[in-house]
């Protein structure tokens, strides 16, 4: 392998790095705060007048509120299952709606997640457990595709489903309030697995329930 594809496949890998949480540092409002006053400072303000006093901290809250994703494991929230009770068909849930941060610009992406399996060995989770997985891994600096791919990969991890169907709709605020400025710009993005991977027709036939 040459250096180049080294460091290509080293990227790859930390794109899909370890869906467990990390340790959240004990200094990290205060380092935050610090970061943000900086920040101010750089632009030309004085963090010390008035309506920017408290600011730092403001935004040190909000930022581990906003990436307190980083901290679990989203999987742990499937472990929780039940007997499917002889249903055998598809769970779909649609509109599950969420905020996460584009880790390029560091500017809100907010948008909707459909997430679709098809149980096998007779064993279901909570339906809110899936909204909680889309949560967990949106509360992170991330990416839309690695986000989609991410709830898949959770969900075969723990549930072990025949199939898997992830569909992710977003608008970046990074397109809508700088650069290009196309404020609506939906981006789109989708990820099958197991049986759906490959039986194009079962595929559509969920897509179809996702958009009706």
């Amino acid at each position: 392998m040459t250096d180049r594809n080294a460091t290509a496949a080293k990227a790859s890998n930390e794109d899909l790095r370890p869906l467990e949480g990390l340790s959240r540092p004990a200094d990290a409002q205060e380092r935050i705060a610090g970061a943000v006053r900086t920040i101010l400072e750089a632009i030309g303000e004085n963090p010390e007048r008035e309506g920017l006093h408290d600011t730092p901290q403001r935004v040190a809250k909000m930022y581990l509120e906003v990436f307190e994703g980083l901290y679990e494991d989203p999987r742990d929230h499937l472990k929780t299952q039940f007997s499917a009770d002889q249903h055998h068909g598809a769970v779909i849930v649609k509109d599950i709606h969420f905020h996460s941060m584009c880790e390029h610009h560091l500017l809100p992406v907010h948008g909707k997640a459909h997430v679709a399996y098809l149980p096998a060995g007779g064993r279901l989770t909570g339906l809110s457990k899936l909204a909680r997985v889309v949560e967990g891994f949106a509360r992170r600096p991330q990416l839309q595709e690695r986000l989609t791919d991410q709830v898949a990969q959770a969900m075969e991890d723990v549930l072990a489903p025949e199939a898997v169907l992830v569909v992710i709709e977003a608008e970046h605020m990074c397109m809508s309030m700088r650069g290009v400025r196309s404020p609506g710009s939906t981006t789109v993005t989708m990820i099958a697995r197991g049986t759906w991977k490959h039986d194009h027709a079962a595929r559509m036939e969920i897509l179809s329930l996702l958009r009706s």
